[in-house]
């Protein structure tokens, strides 16, 4: 008896779910607007981690924290706050930066080139003897991510810093919001 019941209810369901969907006509006053889109918005669409090396002197290792906090104009150009740390063989450093990074790719994109540019504070242990620390550096970004899961990438970003005195290679994790 089941059985004869699911096949009759399978037997009527399945027209009934190829019909075509209603169509209401068309009606000029319910036309909406396309929503409008602000020139900057403020909102947390990454977040990175990630490790490297500063080649300046005898080198460094670095930990880096970076998080994309918002465009400009459009989607792409990316504000983006960091800090970095430096440690071993010298004094430990530190910068905070924040720089306009242009992706060249969505971040749907498989891969993402990008670069970017700004301003970073600059320090370090016993700053307080140097009368230049901390000091503001001219930043630069180079760097592509390559897609790791849906909302996850590998980095690689060059950073040649100060001006292009010193210079750090970065490798990391970073993570997208969706659209």
């Amino acid at each position: 008896m089941r059985i004869a019941a699911a096949l009759l209810l399978f037997l009527i369901a399945r027209p009934l779910s190829a019909q075509e969907p209603v169509q209401e006509p068309f009606r000029p006053d319910t036309v909406q607007e396309e929503p409008w889109v602000p020139w900057a918005r403020v909102g947390l669409f990454g977040f990175g981690a990630r490790l490297g090396a500063d080649f300046e002197g005898g080198g460094q290792a670095v930990a880096s924290l970076a998080l994309d906090l918002g465009y400009v104009a459009d989607e792409r150009l990316r504000v983006r706050l960091s800090g970095e740390l430096g440690f071993l063989n010298t004094d430990n450093t530190y910068v905070t930066s924040l720089e306009l990074v242009y992706r060249f790719m969505p971040d749907s994109a498989l891969a993402i080139p990008y670069v970017g540019g700004g301003l970073g504070l600059s320090g370090r242990a016993e700053c307080e003897a140097d009368p230049d620390c901390p000091a503001l550096w001219l930043q630069f970004a180079l760097g592509f991510e390559i897609r790791l899961r849906d909302e996850m990438n590998w980095l690689v970003e060059y950073r040649p810093e100060d001006a292009f005195r010193r210079h750090r290679v970065l490798i990391g994790l970073a993570t997208r919001r969706r659209p």
